[in-house]
């Protein structure tokens, strides 16, 4: 069952290139309002305006989440939680899944989980891992679909260019393709 639902939200994710893509617009990133993973209350995007926020859609099965989900903990940690944010978004089968592969990668960032698949519909994901860049005013500045471990300086730099001038035109955003994994 984990093996075919894999590889139906892997071709959920893969299917969708005609859908308009965020990193062709100025759009202002879908609301959610999702539970932790590790229990207790839940998390609206809304709850981060003011703050640059690094989005980023997980699974355990994402080879290259390995890599990513400690990269973007150590980003956080030096950046600083008070103006910047990481928050994931576990899209695992199960919640024990996602909390099996936090025990091996631990991370101090915000982890969410999305048992009904809501989120990957409405940000249009196009593969795994992918990750939006949004602005303290809620506005998608970039997307970002896979990772290697040379993707966490460009992914610092905008961040950092964004903490800069916190009021950004929507004519600035960018989108980016990372390889699935870097050997």
């Amino acid at each position: 069952m984990r093996a075919m639902t894999e590889l139906l939200l892997t071709g959920l994710l893969m299917v969708g290139t005609v859908a308009p893509s965020y990193a062709e617009t100025s759009a202002v990133a879908p609301g959610f309002s999702l539970p932790s993973i590790y229990g207790g209350g839940e998390v609206s995007m809304e709850d981060y305006r003011g703050k640059v926020v690094y989005l980023d859609f997980w699974a355990s099965w994402c080879g290259p989440c390995r890599q990513s989900l400690p990269m973007l903990d150590q980003l956080r940690q030096e950046v600083g939680a008070d103006k910047f944010e990481v928050i994931a978004i576990n899209l695992d089968e199960t919640p024990e899944e996602g909390l099996a592969f936090l025990k091996q990668f631990p991370v101090s960032y915000t982890v969410l989980v999305d048992q009904q698949k809501l989120t990957p519909r409405q940000y249009q994901l196009m593969g795994m891992p992918s990750s939006f860049l949004i602005d303290q005013q809620g506005v998608i500045r970039s997307s970002h679909t896979g990772f290697r471990k040379s993707d966490i300086e460009k992914i610092r730099k905008s961040v950092e260019a964004l903490l800069e001038a916190p009021t950004v035109s929507g004519s600035d955003k960018t989108s980016t393709q990372g390889a699935a994994n870097e050997s």
